[in-house]
């Protein structure tokens, strides 16, 4: 069994280093001594969330915290293209769905955008709770993953945010649609930096706005004969993209 992942305070634990004794404690030190119920000598793994990782082991439970001693610093490197998902909003939970599990497979970046079709509609007000609710949403997906690198979700962006970042020059968008004769296992990824899926709403992406996506240099494809959810298309997207840039070609992780 593999030692258990935690997230602790990023700024201490860069200027810390091997033998150091460090304390783990907040809603994390509360999840490792009264949840995992870890004990004195039990190994985990901290990391700042970036990709800095300490393997150690707990040298003392306090109350709901932990001090542990850190045994060894490695560095998880940042995968090769970066991989952004652009998520429509979804009505009930299905985008935190998608949030969690695009997480778990490896997704760099998550930015949730307001399409036209979307039935959620985010003021600034509950923007920002859905924001800080995908946020930690994908923490404790990445901890489940004994994933080091947290993905970032950006603020909400609109039609006109995305078409700017499908311009940029190192980007190669593709638009996830239903009616698209090339399939994503096709596409060709070869010298770009970073990939950008565009997965929409429950009623679809508009023809103005896939007009406005195709004009910007993205591509549409599809996934297979079947017509997935929201909630799926994304991660199904992003872990074919996976296998095809050799994101996945490392069967092993300095976690494992």
């Amino acid at each position: 069994m593999t030692a258990p992942l935690f997230f602790a305070d990023a700024e201490k634990l860069r200027a810390s280093g091997v033998g150091d004794v460090v304390v783990l404690d907040g809603d994390e030190g509360r999840h490792a001594a009264r949840v995992r119920r870890l004990t004195v000598g039990e190994k985990l793994d901290l990391s700042d969330g970036a990709g800095l990782v300490f393997s150690g082991e707990v040298a003392e439970v306090v109350g709901s915290a932990l001090r542990v001693r850190l045994l060894d610093r490695f560095q998880v490197p940042q995968s090769r293209p970066t991989l952004t998902v652009v998520q429509a909003l979804a009505k009930g939970d299905r985008d935190e769905l998608a949030v969690e599990t695009m997480t778990e497979v490896g997704v760099d970046r998550i930015v949730p955008w307001q399409a036209s079709r979307s039935i959620v509609r985010w003021d600034p007000a509950r923007a920002a709770r859905g924001v800080a609710r995908f946020r930690a949403t994908a923490k404790e997906a990445a901890k489940q993953a004994r994933r080091a690198r947290i993905p970032e979700v950006a603020d909400p962006e609109t039609t006109e945010q995305i078409v700017r970042r499908l311009r940029a020059a190192s980007a190669l968008g593709v638009v996830l649609h239903e009616e698209a004769t090339h399939s994503l296992t096709r596409l060709d990824p070869a010298g770009v930096a970073e990939i950008v899926l565009i997965v929409g709403p429950e009623g679809g992406i508009t023809r103005d706005e896939l007009a406005r996506f195709e004009a910007a240099g993205a591509g549409t494809y599809r996934l297979g004969p079947t017509v997935l959810r929201t909630s799926t298309a994304g991660t199904v997207a992003a872990a074919v993209v996976s296998a095809a840039t050799g994101r996945w070609n490392s069967v092993s992780s300095p976690l494992a």
